[in-house]
């Protein structure tokens, strides 16, 4: 008998096949691997989804809440978009992000848009070519659509002297928490599905936990930072923020290689991975042992009960959890640790990066000092003074060097001892990763004092900067005022395999993660998948 196909309510029906049911997904639910089959099956393309992410951009950014979260916008992302439809269809997609919305902090060098740190007198600057980071998206077939707000040369709250506050989807009197806030709350707001920030001390997971969503700080030397606006190259790394665990996955195997502009990848020779989804898997939790921070509890107690609940959802998945604390001297230090490294180095190191810069911008951070002296008062567009990012210049310039015993003493011993401590702890107690809140309060008011440099003894965030290690962050519920709460899974250098793992068991069980009640569905955002 002939084989027969029907097509009958979103069923296709084949003699001998088995039944595949259409789905409807929302635009700000849908998984890149859903979006990426979804445009193999035709069913939408990367003009649609594009589309989708300016409408957003357009209802919510400088309207609405006014989040306040893009700086430029890609003139030609449609048109891109178009060229990478016609080029599916004719020879296949390049990778799972071909077509993908992408948005990149503007700290990211692009040789196409402007790259300006936030900053009023980085204003127009267009780097000589892309990032090694932004090469790889534009080489997997990624949309760039926009370049997004950030804490002015990433430091300091979610405030640019170019761009101004950005504000929380979640809530718009809340910070988006820095200094990737432009991209944790465009990647909330659906503004794009996925996201490139960056990390010294916590900017990548304080906006994941601000915003709601998931974010990777990979292990120093995983990925490159050619191209990058360099804040403290000890310390500094790009990674990805995105909705979903499995997003970042995709996203990172497109990312990792050695690269012989940055120096640091070599350390990843032999144990980086080009597919990290190999790594996806619902049953990860079982037997693992997962230490708990305990010293970074006791901040807010609705905080408190969401990662209490979740480390329960953890033992019901068969985790086996263990309360560790961390060295007094550790929690004591470890803001003058950091502060006693970035400090100097960004002197020295953002020199280097001007030195790249088309003729009429700043050679040096007392060039900087003396033209933001010369800026006063707001321009009739917003753009002016950031009296607190400039005041910090003056104390970054008056530092010291890198000569200096402050800087070295703590630059190749204490940088090394914070290592060996936190080996210890996973080594003594058999640990898989280590999870603490990503923010042990819940957003800060705009209006609230700013944190101290470095982070006081309420967060873990800076740890793994000073030790070079990875740490994920997954979305694990709300306080009873609909603000976001996020774990964090620390783990040993290059084991992002393993905490993808142990992040996305925890995601698909508890499945927290919400679109802000302030930039809802628009008419037409379904997405049918199959």
């Amino acid at each position: 008998m002939r084989a027969t196909r029907l097509f009958v309510a979103g069923l296709v029906l084949a003699a001998g096949a088995p039944v595949l049911r259409a789905q409807s997904v929302d635009f700000d639910a849908a998984t890149i691997q859903q979006l990426s089959a979804a445009m193999d099956a035709g069913t939408v393309t990367s003009e649609r989804l594009v589309r989708l992410a300016l409408a957003r951009i357009e209802a919510y950014d400088e309207k609405g809440p006014r989040l306040n979260a893009v700086l430029t916008l890609n003139a030609k992302a449609l048109e891109q978009a178009r060229t990478l439809d016609a080029e599916r269809k004719a020879t296949g997609k390049r990778s799972p992000l071909h077509g993908i919305p992408v948005v990149l902090k503007d700290n990211f060098d692009t040789k196409d848009l402007p790259t300006t740190a936030g900053s009023i007198l980085l204003e127009g600057s267009l780097p000589p070519d892309d990032a090694f980071l932004v090469k790889r998206l534009r080489d997997a077939g990624a949309v760039i659509i926009a370049k997004v707000n950030l804490s002015e040369f990433a430091s300091g709250s979610a405030f640019s002297s170019l761009g101004g506050q950005t504000r929380n989807p979640h809530d718009p009197l809340r910070t988006p928490s820095g200094s990737s806030g432009g991209t944790g709350a465009s990647i909330a707001a659906a503004f794009a599905v996925l996201g490139l920030g960056t990390d010294t001390g916590g900017s990548i997971r304080g906006p994941a936990a601000a915003n709601g969503i998931a974010g990777l700080k990979p292990t120093l030397g995983l990925l490159s930072r050619d191209g990058i606006v360099p804040l403290a190259l000890s310390f500094d790394t790009g990674g990805p923020l995105a909705r979903h665990v499995s997003d970042l996955a995709v996203t990172l195997g497109l990312l990792t290689g050695v690269d012989a502009a940055d120096t640091v990848t070599r350390r990843s020779e032999g144990r980086f991975d080009r597919d990290y989804t190999k790594y996806l898997d619902t049953t990860a939790l079982r037997g693992a042992r997962i230490g708990v921070a305990r010293d970074f509890f006791g901040q807010d107690a609705e905080v408190d009960w969401v990662m209490e609940a979740s480390l329960a959802a953890m033992r019901a998945a068969g985790a086996v959890t263990v309360d560790v604390r961390l060295p007094k001297w550790l929690l004591d230090a470890k803001g003058e640790f950091y502060s006693a490294v970035r400090y100097p180095e960004f002197v020295v190191q953002v020199e280097q990066y001007l030195a790249t810069l088309a003729p009429g911008y700043p050679r040096t951070l007392a060039d900087m000092i003396a033209r933001s002296n010369a800026i006063v008062s707001p321009r009739a567009d917003g753009a002016g003074p950031n009296e607190v990012r400039w005041n910090l210049f003056k104390r970054e310039a008056a530092s010291g060097t890198l000569s200096d015993a402050a800087y070295t003493s703590v630059r190749t011993h204490g940088l090394a001892l914070v290592s060996t401590a936190l080996d210890g702890v996973f080594a003594a107690n058999r640990l898989d990763a280590i999870v603490y809140p990503t923010a042990s309060r819940r957003p800060d008011l705009i209006i609230a004092p700013p944190e101290p440099p470095g982070g006081g003894a309420a967060s873990a965030a800076n740890l793994a900067n000073l030790a070079g290690l990875p740490d994920l962050i997954v979305p694990a519920g709300f306080t009873t005022d609909r603000l976001p709460v996020t774990m964090s899974f620390l783990g040993r250098a290059f084991t992002e395999g393993r905490l993808l793992g142990l992040g996305y068991a925890f995601e698909q069980r508890t499945k927290a993660r919400r679109l802000p009640i302030h930039t809802p569905a628009l008419t037409g955002e379904k997405i049918i998948v199959r």
